[in-house]
């Protein structure tokens, strides 16, 4: 219920639109119960010939309750929709601004495809709430009691009769259902994630799936994820339209009830006849303010789980890290980078991939950082970046600890440039200005110029994930938007693994003429060209088994030597 409550503080915020629903639809549910009763009163009034102007004024009663009943009910789906959207648009804005310093790393935790099924249709299902949970009940109760109040003025047990409908139509027969549809609903919500799951993964993979033959199986698999989708669904559907079954058939035995006890009434002398019909009327209509109530559990089980769902992925850690990482980097000319005893372990894995890492890269310098793959050189460069948060030890760029500070200050005060890197559908110009605002097409095509892109025209179309590109042609894209951005700190992981030798030394050469007093950071497979660096870093299963210059390591004759060995073997 704590997920419920954060929604009904964000439904709060448009709190006079949802006071306005509620005041409409209590003025719409007891003038629909008034007409009622006035046709009911004026049918057994007429059959006494009474005088015209009894007949006229009880006729323009019942025109006033119709139109009165009218602009109410218009009203209220006019403040309630209106209300309905602007929560879900605070929804979506509150869910992002939680979402958004978690980003980079919760593709650790969740696949795309239930991250997609998440803020899309678990956010989708929250309309609901407001229209189908929140005040619906509240105008139900508020009108039952004021019917069954004036009811209790003619007959005190057709009063009673009417407040055991209430309870059995708006309380006991939706609990009962409820318990029946939590699981239910539990069992679909996971159905959607897997299908949408399967869906991305479906799309994402075509090409390989198309390659290895083993599309036709894959289409299987999400043909079954979908049959099961599809069969919750119905279950769904048949659990809501027997209870509204279930509850209709309550209303009219209460109203059968209601008559039945009208007519013994009647008869022993206990009351008028002239209100037999009213009464009847009354207990016809009134029932119609809880047929929502039939509806009532499958809703408030979906709202439920979708907000359970989604602030499952955004839990207090989003706010403690929104609460606590509140400084800035200022604009220097580059940064200091210390690790003090780091250790990490991605999520949900037992395997170390950083241990007890202490490096100090100055100010301005240059270091290279080396080893087999999955030593952990990438992982260093993401907690740097605060994709991750380190388990233990002290991270501090320009002396400042990263704790504290935004990730927004961090990328903005640094050029990055990864192992893979996205690019968006447009052009090349759109992409090349992410980088940053008022660069002109001279800038662009000068950036384009040093990477080796000359040939490109900044109107060149580039698709989804820059698909009509090569890999050599993605890193050099990079590599100009770094340029382009050229922030005092560069962290630099594999940016030319796919660019031939002649290309990828003419663009290093420009690069750390560029920047040849700000930090950089390069991790490589590559050996060759490190002797410029300050500082060569050797990583071997999270540890750093090795630091020094190219000099100072060659001497040494240790991991490092042994690895240029094989280098030049291979290649020479």
């Amino acid at each position: 219920m704590k997920d419920i409550m954060v929604i009904i503080k964000l439904m709060m915020v448009e709190k006079r639109d949802v006071v306005l629903s509620i005041i409409f639809g209590i003025i719409a549910g007891l003038t629909a119960v008034a007409l009622f009763a006035m046709s009911g009163f004026m049918i057994s009034k007429s059959a006494l010939s009474p005088p015209l102007y009894v007949i006229t004024i009880m006729t323009a009663l019942l025109k006033l309750f119709g139109s009165t009943k009218s602009i109410s009910r218009y009203a209220e789906r006019y403040f309630s929709h209106r209300a309905t959207f602007t929560i879900l648009s605070n929804l979506r804005v509150s869910f992002y601004e939680k979402l958004e310093p978690l980003a980079p790393g919760i593709f650790g935790k969740y696949r795309s495809g239930d991250l997609l099924s998440r803020i899309v249709g678990d956010v989708e299902s929250l309309q609901n709430f407001f229209l189908r949970v929140f005040y619906p009940p509240i105008v139900l109760v508020i009108v039952f009691l004021s019917t069954i109040f004036f009811t209790s003025f003619y007959s005190l047990y057709a009063a009673l009769l009417l407040l055991v409908g209430l309870f059995l139509t708006a309380f006991i027969i939706p609990a009962l259902f409820a318990l029946q549809q939590r699981k239910i609903d539990s069992r679909v919500r996971e159905d959607r994630g897997k299908l949408s799951t399967d869906v991305t993964e479906l799309l994402h993979g075509f090409r390989e799936l198309k390659i290895y033959q083993k599309l036709e199986e894959k289409e299987t698999k999400l043909l079954e994820s979908a049959d099961l989708y599809v069969s919750g669904q119905e279950q769904e559907g048949m659990i809501a339209t027997f209870n509204q079954s279930v509850n209709t058939l309550v209303a009219l035995m209460v109203s059968w009830s209601v008559l039945a006890l009208g007519a013994f009434l009647v008869t022993d002398g206990q009351l008028d006849g002239l209100f037999l019909a009213m009464l009847v009327m009354i207990s016809l209509n009134v029932f119609e303010s809880a047929a929502p109530m039939a509806v009532f559990p499958a809703h408030l089980e979906d709202s439920r789980r979708a907000a359970s769902r989604l602030f499952s992925i955004v839990g207090e850690e989003a706010q403690e890290v929104k609460r606590e990482c509140n400084e800035q980097l200022d604009d220097r000319k580059t940064y200091s980078i210390e690790m003090d005893d780091v250790t990490f372990t991605y999520p949900e894995e037992t395997r170390e991939s950083l241990k007890n890492i202490h490096l100090l890269l100055p100010a301005g310098s240059k270091t290279a950082i080396v080893g087999p793959s999955g030593s952990g050189k990438s992982t260093l460069l993401q907690l740097l970046l605060k994709m991750f948060q380190a388990d233990n030890g002290d991270i501090r760029i320009g002396g400042m600890e990263i704790q504290s500070l935004s990730q927004e200050s961090v990328w903005k005060q640094t050029n990055v440039i990864l192992q893979e890197n996205h690019f968006f559908f447009g052009t090349i110009r759109e992409n090349l200005m992410l980088a940053k605002d008022g660069v002109t097409d001279e800038d662009l095509k000068k950036a384009l110029l040093y990477v080796k892109l000359e040939s490109f025209s900044l109107d060149d179309p580039v698709l989804e994930k820059g698909e009509n590109l090569s890999g050599g042609e993605k890193q050099r894209l990079a590599i100009a938007r770094a340029l382009l951005k050229n922030a005092p700190v560069w962290l630099l992981d594999e940016p030319t693994s796919s660019i031939d030798a002649l290309t990828e030394k003419i663009i290093y050469d420009y690069l750390f003429q560029t920047a040849k007093d700000q930090t950089v950071v390069l991790v490589s497979h590559r050996l060759t060209g490190l002797e410029a660096m300050d500082q060569i870093i050797v990583m071997e299963q999270g540890r750093i088994i090795e630091s020094g210059t190219f000099d100072k390591l060659m001497e040494k004759k240790g991991y490092f030597y042994e690895m240029k060995q094989i280098e030049k073997s291979v290649f020479m």
